[in-house]
């Protein structure tokens, strides 16, 4: 941190009352006593405005979800008029809203095949911990109360609530101090083709081994035990990971073959970021049981998450006459929420936000490459506009910095200084950039990335941290 900006923040109310009484997801204690908090004006498409007045491209999207773009005034005018007409309405039993009706009737429309019944939630955390209890439901009502356990994967992410993090195995967030369900919950590899066993495999042999060993794992538990498998199409916070061809396919096929529920976690890749408004379908060839979904769905305007149900789980849980749904919050399909993603799919539809995605993002793809003549970008993956540098201390070995270093966020340091936003996570820089992005946006960041990585490596020669 520069004096300049040391003493600008020592001058700061808000950073002040933010550093001694917000605490953060992901807060770094000691750090974050030393250096708050970054304080954020206002938004404008793809860029914030610090306190200060310095002007930011925001290339991680807020949090892989402003896919519209910030500061819209149609957006603004839908929700207050929301909050004019109804600020809220009680959801539960018998009473619902006239937005939150009209949404889940277009997810229905917009969903693949039979996913026709939506419950809303406030977040892709709670879509996820909600699907878990259709899925029980399910398994009871169709006489199969044994089949309680559950499929993922490590890299995963499927959100924060207590079951959702332990179906998700990110391995830097399974701290000591943290308790998660370990007798029910069974994680398979990652596909991560980058850290295979055997970096000389094929991309063919290393999907085998893991359709293998999901195989297995499904007969050493029980098929007659398992209830469902959690997916990211792409895994996203664990590292923007895209699987061996046919590898989500595979998994399906396997899940149709010995009866276990697909639940497709589509919180990030959802609403365009990939081009489509469902990748599940559309990209991977897989018709899931349930898709959840958050972030992009309210182009992060308002907090808003779903839950979408097909036909055959929604008929089966609604078989009994006596039967009820003892599950719900208090926030589930409210109205402001459901108006804010109204208009937001509104705008994608009418702007053909995905056309721009389609061409913009194979571009971005391939300038991002670029980079990989960079000493210590070891790869570049992703898709379109959810992508990721892996910066590594050796290519040759693919090995990586020490966790001391914190690599991801020295890059992204710099990156903020030069006027980038990237998220740092661990070893990664994770770009998910509004949809609205153009190829001149594009080439912004690659060039400010590429000095920053520059700026990087000078600094660790001088500090005995790394050499070519």
């Amino acid at each position: 941190m520069s004096n300049r900006t040391s003493t600008l923040k020592s001058e700061s109310k808000i950073w002040e009352l933010d550093r001694r009484h917000q605490l953060h997801p992901y807060q770094h204690f000691a750090s974050f006593d030393k250096a708050g908090s970054m304080v954020m004006k206002s938004g404008q498409g793809c860029y914030l405005t610090d306190e200060y007045g310095k002007r930011y491209f925001d290339a991680v999207g807020g949090m892989w979800c402003t896919n519209i773009g910030l500061g819209r005034e149609e957006m603004a005018d839908a929700i207050a008029q929301q909050v004019r007409d109804l600020a809220y309405a009680n959801p539960f039993v018998d009473m619902t809203n006239e937005p939150a009706s009209r949404l889940a009737a277009k997810l229905a429309e917009l969903a693949p095949g039979d996913l026709n019944h939506v419950m809303f939630t406030c977040s892709g955390s709670t879509a996820n911990d909600l699907a878990y209890r259709v899925i029980r439901m399910y398994q009871h009502a169709r006489g199969t109360p044994k089949k309680h356990h559950i499929l993922s994967r490590i890299d995963s992410y499927h959100g924060a609530t207590f079951l959702a993090a332990s179906i998700g195995c990110k391995p830097d967030d399974r701290i000591s101090e943290f308790d998660f369900i370990t007798d029910w919950v069974h994680h398979l590899s990652s596909p991560n083709r980058y850290r295979a066993p055997d970096l000389n495999t094929t991309d063919e042999d290393f999907c085998d081994y893991l359709i293998e060993e999901m195989e297995q794992k499904i007969l050493d538990v029980g098929p007659e035990n398992i209830a469902a498998f959690y997916a990211e199409p792409i895994l996203g916070v664990g590292g923007v990971i895209v699987p061996p061809a046919d590898y989500n396919r595979r998994t399906w096929d396997l899940c149709q073959r010995y009866d276990i529920l697909y639940v497709a976690d589509e919180v990030v890749t959802a609403f365009g970021r990939l081009g489509c408004w469902f990748v599940s379908k559309d990209r991977f060839d897989v018709q899931p049981d349930i898709i959840t979904c958050a972030k992009g769905l309210s182009s992060g305007y308002l907090p808003l998450g779903a839950a979408i149900i097909s036909d055959r789980i929604y008929e089966v849980m609604a078989n009994d006459d006596d039967r009820f749904f003892a599950a719900g919050l208090t926030y589930s399909g409210h109205p402001v929420s459901c108006a804010a993603a109204l208009k937001n799919i509104e705008i994608m539809e009418r702007e053909n936000l995905f056309d721009n995605v389609n061409e913009v993002g194979p571009y971005f793809e391939k300038q991002l490459r670029t980079l990989l003549d960079l000493p210590i970008v070891g790869d570049i993956r992703g898709e379109k506009f959810m992508m990721c540098v892996v910066n590594v201390q050796n290519k040759a070995s693919r090995e990586f910095f020490p966790a001391e270093v914190n690599i991801g966020k020295r890059i992204s340091d710099h990156a903020e200084s030069l006027g980038l936003l990237v998220r740092p996570i661990g070893d990664l820089n994770i770009m998910s950039p509004p949809l609205t992005m153009s190829r001149e946006d594009v080439d912004f960041i690659v060039t400010t990335l590429r000095t920053a990585i520059e700026m990087t490596m000078i600094g660790l020669r001088s500090e005995g941290l790394w050499r070519d």
